[in-house]
């Protein structure tokens, strides 16, 4: 095992001496690159592509940063674990490779945080338009006009304009955007303006409002959740590095000599792995729920 690792880091150290033109960083960066252009599905590049627009994609050496801690972290726990180098490697290794991951979750979670913000723009700007024009698609032609919307709102309004203008209705373009954003605030803002639209009804500037109303309260509640999750993460994170530490206070009361005589035998060995995955998939699961389905109603 020592001798596969000096291999590997003797071709790293081949590779990059290679790319003498290049800094470490750069270098890093251009190799992540090739592999994530290579092998990242395209939901992945998607999310990532817009989190890039939006000015809040981590840097490369934010990257490296986050690597080596998770790394470096996940080394010295597992050492002192086992007290053994090639083990702590192992699980330094494992640890740098769900960067990529933790990466993918966090620009979900920007890219639903947008899309949320968009469709809270898209809901409120169509219903004042509305009090102006009293036409749906006139409605939705002025908010585009207005330049608030950005892609991919902005060009899923310009189908449903394109769809109720081909078919003379306005059903199969609603139909379309719903299934796009199933959320609450749009489906219950299309129904209401196909009643209007369908039944004629003259005064609907009551039900505008208290929808405009039923947006605001509902927006306000997702923000509040928004600040709850953070705290939440927060004490979350602070609560998971601590389980890594118990196997460490039972060594501590046992004594550092005895808890080495019991590494001995296999079954206290798997019990220890056993607490390290268990602990890594708590904490990754919890990590998975706190940037999934954020603006979710």
């Amino acid at each position: 095992m020592e001798l596969i690792l000096l291999l590997g880091i003797a071709l790293f150290i081949v590779i990059y001496r290679k790319k003498q033109g290049d800094n470490v960083s750069h270098f890093i960066n251009n190799e992540i690159t090739v592999l994530y252009e290579k092998f990242a599905p395209y939901s992945f590049k998607k999310v990532r592509e817009k989190t890039k627009e939006l000015g809040r994609e981590m840097s490369p050496k934010e990257y490296v940063l986050q690597g080596v801690f998770l790394g470096g972290f996940a080394g010295v726990i597992s050492y002192l674990y086992f007290y053994n180098l090639v083990t702590s490697i192992f699980y330094a290794f494992v640890a740098v490779m769900f960067v990529p991951y933790l990466s993918f979750l966090r620009c979900k979670r920007v890219y639903s945080e947008f899309i949320f913000e968009q469709v809270q723009v898209y809901t409120s700007n169509t219903i004042m338009e509305f009090a102006t024009t009293q036409s749906f698609v006139k409605s939705l032609e002025g908010v585009r006009e207005s330049g608030l919307l950005d892609d991919p709102i902005a060009g899923d309004v310009d189908r449903v304009i394109e769809l109720s203008y081909k078919n003379g209705s306005i059903d199969e373009g609603i139909e379309f955007f719903n299934n796009l954003y199933p959320y609450y605030i749009v489906k219950n803002m299309h129904q209401l303006f196909l009643q209007i639209t369908k039944e004629g009804a003259q005064n609907s500037n009551d039900s505008l409002e208290q929808m405009q109303l039923d947006i605001d309260t509902l927006v306000e509640g997702v923000y509040r959740d928004r600040i709850d999750r953070a705290n939440f993460h927060k004490k979350f994170l602070q609560f998971g590095m601590m389980l890594y530490v118990l196997a460490l206070l039972v060594q501590y009361l046992l004594g550092r000599e005895s808890y080495i005589n019991m590494l001995q035998q296999w079954y206290v060995r798997l019990l220890l792995h056993l607490i390290l995955v268990v602990n890594t998939y708590f904490l990754i699961s919890g990590e998975k729920y706190y940037n999934e389905n954020v603006g979710a109603e």
